[in-house]
């Protein structure tokens, strides 16, 4: 058994082997240590305190009061209060009602207060109080968090348990046993606050800690923490290489406009398809396990098309991450729901998504995209991004922003011909003087006519956008220009017949459309 004085040299020289291999701190940060008053954290925060010299880093204590506990919670507050004064450290306090937070927000009260502690974590990053923020999270709290996200169904992101990063939050102990900490403290007889709603095991986490976590090392294995820390470790590893992929994936098939993420169906169904191996490799089984080599009919081996859905699974998860304008956690099934619709949805056919997505096919592509507001009963969904102004051409330049659409309409008034160049580049030229007040500028509407020059009779605008494969979310708030009522443009469409500038037009309006900035 090691004596006391080599157990701390021991630990101290992990922990500075930790920090250093996960580059978890800079010379000349401000480390905000988190200290909520138990074992690990007012260990850390010592442990911390003798390596500061060599790490050349600036201490401070942070502590959050969650008011869960009463007087208990105030107890704690005043003990790290007391603790940062003994060591002449600063000492950062935020404080808040978090049950009350949770049941405003009808929200899981662990989720509530995660999220007041982090987020007075990113206040004091903000305002550069702090640099880095360090938490106590022990391997036991990881080994722990493995096993409940494996007990509730995980994929690869949670076999990766806790990271050791995320964002301005570090936790250096990920590899530090509670135990050791706890004799460590002992040692310098140094005491810490015990949270009683730890031991009670109504709670999921509780009882992994106190007894299916036991259990497992006392039956089974004595090294689970340490193994199930590996397994964390190794799926992190894994898991961002496969982001990495279905990363790359997203800047190179998807397509973003108005915001919108589309992706062409084939492409997406093709990122299921594994290149075949063209030579086999040395240890090749000798087995019935599927692989990308066959022994074909002659007896030599052949290539075979595999097929994995983990690339598109991931693509899919990550668009919806960018189109998503909220919080909502997809699922396994909404995922299995996409590549259904991918795979033998209809045209036209959508899927509400968490986060207040949509997702729509539309023809061979999937359409990713905030979803529309719900329209009132018999309301047409096109009247929903709704416009209506007026248009004065007494000026030689006109211009109309169009806030629903993100877009600007600039109507410019040139003579014709002498001027004709212009429209070869710049846009929709009509006849000034066919034009008839009131010129209105609008959405389309269910029932509009309009007959583009080349056709010989007016079709409703509706049929011309279906002919065009305009999509419903497309086509939503579609601009037009009215003369006296009837229809003189559509974007996308040439000018109607009867408005266009031909060999008699002597003074035009040029068209021309462009984003707001």
């Amino acid at each position: 058994m090691a004596k006391p004085h080599q157990a701390t040299a021991q630990l101290l020289d992990n922990l500075l082997t930790a920090i250093r291999r996960g580059r978890l701190f800079q010379p000349g940060d401000s480390v905000g240590v988190c200290v909520s008053g138990g074992a690990d954290s007012v260990a850390m925060l010592h442990l911390l305190l003798e390596l500061r010299e060599k790490l050349g880093v600036v201490l401070s204590v942070v502590h959050f009061n969650h008011r869960l506990r009463g007087k208990a919670s105030d107890a704690d507050e005043k003990f790290v209060k007391n603790l940062a004064a003994k060591h002449a450290l600063p000492f950062h306090v935020g404080r808040d009602d978090v049950a009350a937070k949770a049941r405003r927000e009808k929200a899981n009260l662990e989720d509530a207060a995660r999220r007041a502690r982090y987020a007075f974590f990113a206040q004091l990053v903000q305002e550069e109080k702090v640099t880095r923020i360090a938490v106590g999270h022990t391997a036991d709290d990881q080994a722990e968090t493995v096993l409940a996200h494996i007990l509730r169904g995980t994929g690869l992101a949670g076999l990766g348990g806790i990271h050791p990063t995320s964002s301005c939050i570090v936790r250096p102990l990920l590899q530090i046993r509670r135990s050791d900490l706890r004799v460590y403290l002992k040692q310098r007889k140094q005491t810490w606050r015990e949270d009683a709603t730890n031991r009670d095991t109504s709670k999921m986490r509780a009882r992994i800690r106190k007894k299916l976590l036991p259990l497992l090392e006392k039956q089974f294995q004595p090294a689970a923490v340490q193994h199930l820390n590996a397994l964390a470790a190794f799926a992190r590893e894994d898991n961002t290489y496969m982001d990495f992929a279905a990363a790359f994936h997203v800047d190179t098939l998807c397509k973003r406009e108005n915001g919108a993420i589309s992706i062409d169906i084939p492409e997406l169904l093709k990122t299921q398809q594994l290149p075949a191996s063209v030579s086999p490799p040395p240890d090749l089984p000798n087995s019935r396990v599927a692989h990308p080599l066959r022994l074909s009919k002659g007896g030599g081996l052949e290539p075979t098309q595999q097929q994995t859905k983990a690339i598109t699974r991931r693509l899919i998860r990550q668009i919806v991450h960018h189109a998503k304008p909220e919080a909502g956690q997809l699922t396994a099934p909404h995922v299995d729901s996409i590549l259904n619709l991918a795979e033998h949805g209809e045209n036209g056919k959508s899927l509400p998504l968490p986060g207040g997505v949509e997702v729509r096919r539309e023809h061979n592509k999937l359409v990713f995209r905030p979803k529309l507001n719900a329209p009132r009963k018999n309301e047409p969904i096109a009247l929903l991004k709704k416009f209506e102004q007026p248009i004065d051409f007494s000026t030689s330049e006109t211009l109309i922003e169009v806030p629903c659409l993100a877009c600007l309409f600039r109507f410019t008034t040139i003579d014709w011909p002498p001027k004709t160049g212009e429209t070869s580049v710049t846009g929709t030229v009509l006849d000034r003087h066919a034009l008839c007040p009131p010129i209105v500028l609008r959405n389309w509407r269910p029932g509009d006519q309009f007959r583009p020059s080349g056709h010989r009779k007016a079709h409703k605008l509706k049929r011309l956008l279906n002919e065009k494969r305009i999509s419903r979310w497309e086509r939503e708030g579609w601009p037009v220009l009215t003369s006296a009522g009837v229809l003189a443009w559509a974007r996308g469409f040439p000018v109607a017949a009867e408005f266009a500038a031909n060999e008699k037009t002597r003074v035009a309006i040029l068209i021309a459309e462009q984003e707001i900035p």
